[in-house]
């Protein structure tokens, strides 16, 4: 029996193709509709309240917020505390994650698992505060004492993220593996870790932002130089618009690192499950 196929034109749509689009489109700008707004409410209320429900001193606006950014740009504070605190980030993190995600994967292991589940346990419910204290007892304002804190903190959020893809491997996949003499290392190259890479990039997300916070939450008590460091130096002389900036300027760097570096990263890996859907 004949049939005729009905072929495309290179670069021409179908209506359905058309129509898909046009309710992506639409869903994008819907969804940065309600985003921009929420960012216009919350700005316009704490300028309104600021000078009028509580003292411009205490809480200063986003106006005079945006007045004070520059003053800290031009004083070479700003670049300099930054700098700071994100070398801290990258080796206390950077340390933890790597010995997060070995030791996820090793939790293969039965014997390993039980070694470490206490400890990874008492790591993950302990306040970063614990691990700051500790830190500055022991070492001061030496760089071990923030290294030590950021790995308490973020290396068993990693670990336990890891652990929890290795208990959802495949088993039959697995057996199969091993049925057909396939070696440890590529079983592990070839299965684990590409089964592992959206638990990977889970325990990135969450644990950097941890570390993140811990990280600042250091520099506050035990830090002479950071991010931290400048939070409390203004609180203490009572310049407030200097401390929110600091805050702001926080928030936004980590929105930053989230939703442009991060997702974009995340967003290219795992590009293949988009067209493997359309």
């Amino acid at each position: 029996m004949a049939t005729t196929l009905e072929e495309k034109a290179p670069g021409v749509r179908s209506a359905e193709e058309e129509r898909l689009i046009a309710l992506r489109r639409r869903d994008t700008r819907r969804k940065w509709f309600w985003r921009i707004a929420g960012y216009v409410v919350v700005l316009g209320v704490w300028e309104f309240l600021s000078g009028r429900m509580l003292n411009e001193n205490l809480l200063p606006g986003p106006t005079r917020i945006v007045e004070t950014f520059p003053q800290l740009i031009e004083s070479g504070r700003f670049f300099s505390s930054f700098g700071a605190t994100l070398t801290r980030i990258g080796v206390g993190f950077g340390l933890a994650f790597l010995f997060g995600v070995i030791l996820g994967i090793l939790t293969q292991s039965r014997w390993i698992d039980g070694f470490f589940k206490d400890a990874t346990t008492i790591s993950l419910v302990s306040p970063g505060l614990i691990w700051a204290l500790v830190g500055l007892v022991i070492w001061g304002f030496e760089p071990q004492g923030w290294i030590f804190a950021i790995f308490m903190t973020t290396f068993a959020l990693v670990t336990v993220n890891i652990a929890e893809g290795i208990r959802a491997l495949p088993k039959d996949l697995m057996d199969m593996s091993r049925a057909f003499g396939v070696s440890t290392a590529r079983r592990q190259r070839e299965i684990v870790i590409p089964f592992l890479a959206p638990f990977i990039f889970t325990a990135l997300r969450f644990g950097f932002s941890i570390g993140w916070k811990v990280t600042v939450l250091t520099e506050v008590f035990s830090s002479n130089k950071g991010i931290g460091f400048e939070m409390r130096v203004a609180s203490q002389l009572f310049r407030m618009d200097e401390f929110f900036t600091w805050v702001l300027s926080f928030f936004v760097f980590a929105l930053f690192l989230e939703k442009v570096v991060l997702q974009r990263y995340e967003n290219k890996f795992f590009r293949w499950r988009e067209e493997v859907v359309s």
